[in-house]
């Protein structure tokens, strides 16, 4: 029988936040939040640190709810480019102990140490406790770390226990440790999928992980047999190499607003600058998509995806652009206030071997003439940089579209 697999999952502990105390100490002695738009108190909450935390500010909730909470909290705008400085600082320290290191967002990193760990001389347990230390010391972020023999689990024991700890779950603590939980707690369980759980029974992780297959899957479908897979600690997928070339499935962006969006020109100018960076993106992996997705989040955070499949794969921006306002004036009331708009470019295709649908329509001549614009445009950025062609939207850059351009917005 083969020995377990030694995977760890490191986790930031309030990365944003954290990053920002690096740039300013004194922000470590009050109360603190990143956000969306500080100086207008628009937008939500995307980092707290701990003295913010005691008031009950959560991520994700308004900045107005969050100074009503705590009139003293101060607050400051992103640096998403120091950020990603500090991750790329981070993810090195971990390749000093493997290759096998796989980010899985800019503050979480999984780690296959089992072919490593003998040059060491440590126990799991103590290895995660130095990989902490040092990037404490080192870079001066505190990170939560799980320790186990599956992706799954090594990510269920970074969120156990934090700020700054190291959770080892094993075949022999598995039940101790995780079933008591709430089932809402396991990943891949939103608050609907819960909500149709405890309908049929289903009130802990232990609960989930003596469901019968059969029941899951007559629940979720094929979803159900992975769900079973995952809970019972049968989850196999490997730890990549930092060094592996992804295969891209999709590109996307999705931006949060520094406010709601109701009237359809911003809605417009918002959908443009998204369906821009999509396409731009597109172009520098030399790929063309089926499929255009777009995903629409209100201000009480209830969220809708919807999708179209095209005729023919495309990577221009006025196609991306015009089928995702199509999308959206279909599904969605203009008037209803918008916080979030994602758009996704899936079902790629290389560009050199896309297929092309011949036609003689004047659809199909005006596609090559904007084919050709695009190519321009394409050269221009390439020669003189992404800023050199805007995605035109200064009538309405109080939303904070220009940080699109900018490249500091969050990309799938």
């Amino acid at each position: 029988m083969n020995a377990d697999r030694i995977i760890l999952h490191s986790d930031c502990n309030a990365f944003y936040a954290s990053c920002e105390e690096l740039l300013d100490a004194s922000l470590k002695d009050v109360p603190m939040a990143v956000a969306g738009d500080p100086e207008k108190k628009h937008g939500i909450i995307l980092a707290k640190n701990e003295k913010a935390k005691k008031y009950g500010i959560v991520t994700a909730e308004t900045v107005q709810s969050a100074f009503r909470k705590c009139p003293h909290l101060v607050t400051v705008a992103p640096h998403h480019g120091f950020y990603m400085q500090i991750s790329k600082r981070i993810n090195e320290i971990y390749l000093q102990y493997t290759d096998l290191v796989e980010p899985f967002s800019i503050d979480e990193s999984y780690l296959d140490v089992t072919g490593s760990i003998g040059l060491f001389g440590k126990s799991p347990q103590q290895l995660a406790d130095e990989i902490r230390h040092r990037v404490k010391a080192e870079i001066g972020v505190s990170v939560s770390i799980g320790v186990s023999f599956c992706k799954v689990f090594a990510k269920m024991g970074s969120e156990y226990k934090k700020p700054d700890a190291t959770t080892c779950i094993t075949r022999e603590n598995v039940q101790t440790i995780l079933y008591p939980q709430p089932v809402e707690n396991f990943m891949f369980i939103g608050a609907a999928t819960a909500a149709r759980l405890k309908k049929a029974g289903v009130y802990t992780i232990g609960d989930l992980a003596h469901t019968q297959v059969q029941t899951l899957m007559q629940l979720f479908g094929k979803q159900g047999a992975s769900l079973h897979r995952a809970v019972n600690g049968e989850d196999n997928e490997p730890v990549r190499s930092y060094f592996e070339k992804r295969e891209v499935k999709s590109i996307g962006n999705s931006m949060t607003f520094y406010r709601d969006l109701r009237q359809l020109s911003e809605i417009k100018s918002a959908l443009s600058a998204l369906s821009a960076s999509v396409a731009v993106r597109l172009r520098d992996e030399n790929k063309k998509c089926l499929c255009v997705q777009i995903q629409i989040r209100d201000n009480e955070f209830r969220t809708i995806s919807r999708q179209k499949t095209l005729h023919q794969p495309t990577w221009l921006q006025r196609e991306i652009t015009d089928v995702a306002l199509h999308l959206l004036t279909e599904n969605w009331s203009i008037g209803k206030p918008i916080r979030l708009l994602g758009v996704t470019a899936a079902e790629l295709y290389d560009a050199d071997e896309s297929f092309h649908q011949v036609s003689f329509f004047a659809e199909e001549q005006n596609n090559d003439r904007q084919e050709k614009i695009e190519d321009t445009m394409a050269v221009l950025r390439k020669k003189y940089g992404r800023q050199v062609v805007s995605f035109g939207h200064s009538a309405h850059g109080d939303l904070g579209l220009d940080e699109l351009e900018n490249g500091r917005r969050k990309k799938d």
